[in-house]
C-alpha cells in the first residue's frame, strides 16, 4: 500500500498474508490459548524481533485493574452538553486507588466555542461513567489567548522521569492563528490540578489543506523507557500530511522525527493515529487515509515494535461485506471474548463498532451494533472481564458530536457480544 516505507527490516506479520491463508495458522497460534501465546516467545515463530520488554496490553489502552463482577452495560448518559462544537472525547478509567477501586474515570473533549476559555474541561465520574461532575480545565487557568484541540489523556503504568505511578498526562494542540503546538501537562493528583512539561512539536498554522505546515492529534504511549508521542505532520515536503512519532526518557526534551505511515502520493493524507497492544510482541494502529477531501477510509498497520510502524504494510479495514468504514478511527483490544481477545476500532461514519478476534486478519472484520452514538474520534476503554475469556467483554465509550454535527459528550458501557 504505501510503497515509500523503508525496506531494511525483517517482515511484519501482515506480509506473511498469503491470498486465501489463515492468519492465525500462519502464526502457528490456533491450538495457544491467548494467556498461554503471551507466554511464549512468539516472535520467533514469526520471524520478529520483539524490541525489547513493552508495557502491558491495558497501560496502551489507558486501562487500569480489573473491573467489579457486576459490570453491565449503560448509556448513553450525558457527561456535558457544551453546546455547538464539543466532540474528540476523550476518558481515562484511574487506576492509582485503593485496591478494587477502579470505577473512577476522567473525561475531555476539545470545543470550537472559541468564546470560552481556552484548555480542556475534565470531568470526573465515580460510579464507573454514570454520573459525572467538572473538576478541572487543562490548563488550569485556561490560557483563554489560544485554541485547544485534540486532547489525549495518558496514565503512567509505572514510576518514569521521576514522576511516580498513576501520574496522568494530556497531550494537546494549543493552537493560535500562526502555529500549532503538541504540549504536554501533567498531574500527579488525579487530575485536580495540571503542570506544564514541555512542547512536543510546533507546525505552521491551523490549515488541514495540503502545502500548510501544521501539527495535529497527538497520541501518547510508554513503551520500554521512552514515551512515544505521535501525531500527524504536514511539515514534511514531500508529503501533504503523514503521521510521526517523537520519544522522551525526560518528558521535557524530545527525539527527532520518525514516520509511522506516509501517502502513496503527496496528495494522501495519512491522519489520527491511536495505537494499542494485541498481545506481546503485535501492536496495532490504525489511522484515517486521505484519498480525497471527502473520503478517508480506516487503514491500520501490525508490528512487532511501536516504534517501527514504518516497516509495516498498510491494511484496509473491510467488514465481511467489503464495506470500508472512514474517518476518524480509534483502536482498543479487549482481553474477552477468543482466545486472542478483541480489538475493537470505532470511526465516525458509523454507529457500529467494527471487531476483530483474529489478532488483526484483515479478512475477519465482523461489526457490533450498539447503543452508543457514533462520533468524531469516539472512544473506547475494555474492561477487563473477571474469570475466562469466554466471558463477554465489555467496553466503556465516551463521544461527542460526528464531525460537522452538534451532540452532547456522552459516555456509556457496550458488551462485545
Amino acid at each position: 500500500m504505501e510503497s515509500r516505507q523503508s525496506e531494511s527490516a525483517a517482515p511484519s506479520p501482515a506480509q506473511l498474508l498469503d491470498s486465501g491463508s489463515d492468519w492465525v495458522a500462519k502464526l502457528s497460534l490456533s491450538k495457544l490459548s491467548r494467556r498461554t501465546f503471551l507466554k511464549t516467545g512468539a516472535a520467533a515463530v514469526v520471524g520478529l524481533s520483539l524490541g525489547g520488554v513493552a508495557e502491558p496490553a491495558y497501560a496502551a489502552a489507558g486501562n487500569g485493574p480489573g473491573n467489579p463482577d457486576d459490570t453491565v452495560p449503560f448509556g448513553p448518559v450525558v457527561v456535558d452538553d457544551a453546546g455547538p462544537g464539543a466532540s474528540y472525547a476523550r476518558a481515562l478509567r484511574l487506576s492509582g486507588l485503593r485496591p478494587g477501586s477502579s470505577q473512577t474515570f476522567l473525561a475531555t473533549f476539545q470545543q470550537f466555542n472559541f468564546s470560552q476559555a481556552g484548555g480542556f474541561p475534565i470531568f470526573r465520574s465515580t460510579d464507573g461513567g454514570r454520573i459525572w461532575q467538572p473538576l478541572s480545565n487543562v490548563p488550569n487557568n485556561g490560557d483563554a489567548g489560544r485554541f485547544w484541540l485534540q486532547p489525549y489523556l495518558y496514565e503512567l503504568p509505572r514510576a518514569f522521569a521521576g514522576f511516580p505511578k498513576d501520574t496522568v498526562l494530556c497531550a494537546a494542540n494549543s493552537l493560535d492563528f500562526s502555529s500549532t503546538k503538541i504540549v504536554l501537562y501533567a498531574s500527579v493528583d488525579q487530575g485536580v490540578t495540571w503542570q506544564f512539561l514541555s512542547t512536543v512539536a510546533v507546525g505552521g498554522p491551523p490549515v488541514a489543506q495540503n502545502g500548510n505546515t501544521p501539527v495535529w492529534e497527538p497520541f501518547l504511549l510508554l513503551h520500554r523507557d521512552r514515551l512515544i508521542c505521535y501525531y500527524s505532520d504536514q511539515r514534511d515536503p514531500s508529503y501533504g500530511q503523514k503521521l510521526a512519532h517523537q520519544t522522551s526518557t525526560d518528558l521535557l526534551t524530545w527525539g527527532p522525527v520518525v514516520n509511522d505511515a506516509v501517502g502513496e502520493t503527496y496528495s494522501n493524507r495519512p491522519g489520527m493515529t491511536t495505537v494499542a497492544q494485541v498481545h506481546e510482541s503485535l501492536w496495532i494502529m490504525t489511522y484515517e487515509y486521505g484519498v480525497s477531501d471527502t473520503y478517508y477510509p480506516v487503514r491500520y498497520k501490525l508490528a512487532a515494535d511501536p516504534e517501527r510502524f514504518a516497516e509495516s504494510p498498510a491494511l484496509e479495514l473491510l467488514d465481511q461485506d467489503g464495506y470500508a468504514p472512514s474517518a476518524a478511527p480509534t483502536v482498543s483490544w479487549s482481553d474477552s471474548g477468543d482466545p486472542m481477545g478483541t480489538i475493537v476500532v470505532s470511526a465516525n461514519s458509523d454507529q457500529d463498532f467494527f471487531l476483530n478476534r483474529a489478532l488483526g486478519d484483515p479478512g475477519k472484520w465482523t461489526r457490533l451494533s450498539s447503543p452508543m452514538p457514533r462520533g468524531y474520534s469516539r472512544f473506547t476503554i475494555p474492561l477487563e472481564s473477571p474469570g475466562s475469556w469466554r466471558r463477554p467483554g465489555f467496553v466503556f465509550v465516551v463521544t461527542g458530536a460526528p464531525y460537522g454535527e452538534q451532540a452532547p459528550i456522552e459516555a456509556g458501557v457496550i458488551a462485545l457480544q
